[in-house]
C-alpha cells in the first residue's frame, strides 16, 4: 500500500510540474505563434508594397532587393519569436553563424556570384533590356538574379551567365548609347573614278533618313590594296538601326556601282610565263 501511495504521490507531483510548465510556457508559445503569423503577414505586405514602388523605378534592382529584404526580415522575426519562447538568442545566433560559415565554405563559387550580383546592381554596367556581349555571347539581358544573369541571344537561345564571371571580366554594352557608328569598306578598281564613287556613296547616305549628320559622316580612301582602292564609309545611325542599315547599304552600294559603271574588283594576279631555251 505504501508503494501504491508513493507512486500516486510521485505521479501527482509530475502532473503538478507539468501543469506549472504549461501555465508558464503556454502563453509565451501562443503569443509567439501569433507574433509569427502577424510578422509573416507584415513582411509579405511590406515586400509587396516595396515591389510595387521599386518595380516602376528600377526593375533590375527590384527582384534582388525584395528577395534580400524578405530573407533578412524573416530571420530577424524567427530570432525574436525564439526569444519570446525562452530560447537563448545568443546561442541561436551562434548556431546560425556557424551554419552560415559552413555553408559559405561549401558554396564559395555561389558566394562569388552573389557578390558579383551585388556589384552589378550597385554600379549598373548594364540593365534589363540592354544588349551586351560577354563570355562569348551577344544578346539582350532578360533577367538579373542574385546569382545569375539571363541573356537571350538573337537566334533564340537562353544563356545563363554567372554574375561572378560578369563582374570580373570585360563586357561590351552595345545599347547604352542611342547612336552608333556604322563602318563599311568598299573596294573599287584602280581604273575607276574615285570622286565619282565617293559621290555615289554620299548620295546613298543622304537618301537614307536613318543617316545622322551629327557627328559628321566620313568618306575617304582607307588604303590601296593589292587589287582595289578601298573607300572607307563611316556614318552614325540610331543604335537599333545599325545592322539593318549595314545590310541594306551593302546591297544599295552594289546596285548603284553596277548602274554607274563602278567596278568592285576581286583579287587578281598577273602570271608571267617565260619560255626557257
Amino acid at each position: 500500500m505504501e508503494d501504491l501511495f508513493g507512486a500516486n504521490g510521485q505521479a501527482s507531483q509530475w502532473m503538478d510540474q507539468a501543469m506549472s510548465l504549461v501555465l508558464l510556457y503556454a502563453p509565451k508559445v501562443v503569443l509567439a505563434i501569433i507574433t509569427l503569423i502577424i510578422g509573416l503577414w507584415l513582411i509579405k505586405r511590406f515586400v509587396s508594397v516595396l515591389d510595387s514602388r521599386l518595380g516602376k523605378k528600377d526593375p533590375t534592382l527590384n527582384k534582388f532587393l525584395c528577395g534580400l529584404i524578405s530573407a533578412i526580415l524573416k530571420i530577424l522575426l524567427l530570432i525574436s519569436v525564439a526569444s519570446m519562447v525562452g530560447i537563448a538568442t545568443t546561442s541561436f545566433v551562434a548556431i546560425i553563424g556557424a551554419a552560415g560559415l559552413a555553408v559559405g565554405l561549401a558554396l564559395q563559387g555561389s558566394l562569388a556570384n552573389f557578390a558579383g550580383g551585388v556589384l552589378i546592381l550597385l554600379f549598373k554596367p548594364f540593365k534589363v533590356g540592354d544588349t551586351i556581349e560577354a563570355q562569348g555571347y551577344l544578346g539582350a539581358v532578360d533577367e538579373i538574379s542574385i546569382l545569375y544573369t539571363i541573356v537571350n541571344t538573337f537566334d533564340n537561345r537562353r544563356i545563363v551567365i554567372p554574375n561572378g564571371s560578369l563582374s570580373n571580366a570585360t563586357l561590351v554594352n552595345v545599347s547604352i548609347y542611342d547612336k552608333r557608328r556604322c563602318d563599311m569598306t568598299f573596294g573599287i578598281g584602280y581604273g575607276d573614278d574615285i570622286d565619282k564613287a565617293k559621290a555615289i556613296l554620299k548620295r546613298l547616305m543622304e537618301e537614307d533618313e536613318r543617316s545622322l549628320s551629327d557627328p559628321a559622316p566620313r568618306i575617304c580612301v582607307a588604303g590601296l590594296g593589292d587589287s582595289s582602292v578601298d573607300l572607307m564609309f563611316r556614318v552614325w545611325v540610331p543604335t537599333d538601326e545599325l545592322w539593318p542599315y549595314y545590310w541594306e547599304m551593302q546591297e544599295k552600294v552594289k546596285k548603284a556601282f553596277d548602274a554607274e559603271g563602278i567596278s568592285i574588283p576581286f583579287p587578281q594576279r598577273d602570271v608571267h610565263m617565260y619560255k626557257a631555251d
